[in-house]
């Protein structure tokens, strides 16, 4: 047997009619005439099949059955209300849960001020983050995966992303403490020319990766890279082993290690710098809150934004 439906209109006018169990008040404070409400009463009567309240001169009552079934309409608009609200905070970006990528670096440099505002702003959303390289990103965003990346080097040729500048930073020389470059105070980068080197993959971060040998580049001559490390903590751990040099963003000077030196590199112009990422196509409220959130914190104006 088929459950009838009940209106919400006529549970509203059943709970409050229950309440005040006088029809000129109840319509009074549903904003309607009395006959409306009447006829609102009718046809949920004629829905349960039974009376829901008796009727005599000056006098409303509840009958057994209205008894009954006025806790679950309570019930009902309440979790309507609730879930209305719920929605309107998912659809205004208030609440809900939005996914953040960001290499791994940036937890030493903008991610943990960036996380602490942002939860300011908005502690009913839950934020999930994902520590991954630029190139993962960048797919984990075309297939939706992520909702907004933190990456190094951008690149120029995805139409369907877009990005927007953060913060840009200097590079620095990486050395075991024990190389003769790092008894001074800065590194000339021509005289790093013939030391093994160890960079992150290219596949996993083209743009920096890029960088770093255009820079060697201009400084006359091609890196020798001896070793590869997806992260920096193990590109230190392998400086310190002795195993080469390296050029990293200057933000990798937080990490500690005894057997390491970082140094100033010259000529200083050259900068990585760290973007924003998302679907070029997403107005979704959560991410518009977290670009907000991220570009407020870098300080940095936008380049190519919404």
């Amino acid at each position: 047997m088929d459950r009838p439906e009940l209106p919400l209109a006529q549970l509203h006018a059943f709970v409050v009619l229950a309440e005040e169990l006088h029809f000129g008040h109840a319509a009074d404070r549903l904003g309607i005439a009395q006959p409306p409400l009447s006829q609102q009463i009718r046809r949920l009567e004629d829905k349960v099949g039974h009376a829901l309240f008796s009727r005599a001169p000056g006098r409303v009552a509840l009958t057994p059955a209205g008894h009954e079934l006025l806790p679950a309409a309570r019930r009902a608009l309440d979790e309507l209300a609730g879930g209305l609200a719920a929605a309107r905070a998912v659809g205004s970006g208030r609440a809900g849960r939005i996914r953040l990528g960001f290499a791994a670096s940036l937890a030493l440099t903008i991610l943990p001020e960036l996380l602490s505002a942002y939860r300011e702003r908005f502690p009913r959303v839950r934020i999930e983050i994902h520590e991954m390289t630029t190139a993962p990103q960048l797919a984990a965003l075309r297939e939706r995966r992520i909702d907004v990346g933190l990456l190094r080097e951008p690149p120029d040729d995805e139409p369907e992303l877009g990005f927007a500048t953060v913060l840009r930073e200097p590079f620095v020389a990486v050395l075991p403490t024990g190389h003769p470059l790092a008894a001074g105070r800065a590194v000339e980068l021509a005289r790093l020319a013939g030391s093994p080197f160890v960079l992150l993959p290219r596949e996993h971060g083209p743009g920096l990766y890029d960088r770093i040998t255009r820079m060697c580049g201009a400084a006359g001559f091609t890196p020798e890279v001896a070793q590869h490390a997806v992260e920096w903590q193990t590109v230190c751990a392998l400086v310190e082993a002795g195993l080469g040099v390296s050029l990293a963003p200057a933000s990798i000077r937080r990490i500690r290690l005894r057997g390491v030196a970082f140094r100033r590199v010259t000529p200083g112009g050259v900068r990585t710098s760290v973007a924003a990422a998302w679907r070029a196509d997403d107005t979704e409220p959560l991410v518009t809150g977290l670009l907000e959130t991220v570009l407020r914190q870098g300080g940095a104006p936008a380049a190519g934004g919404r």
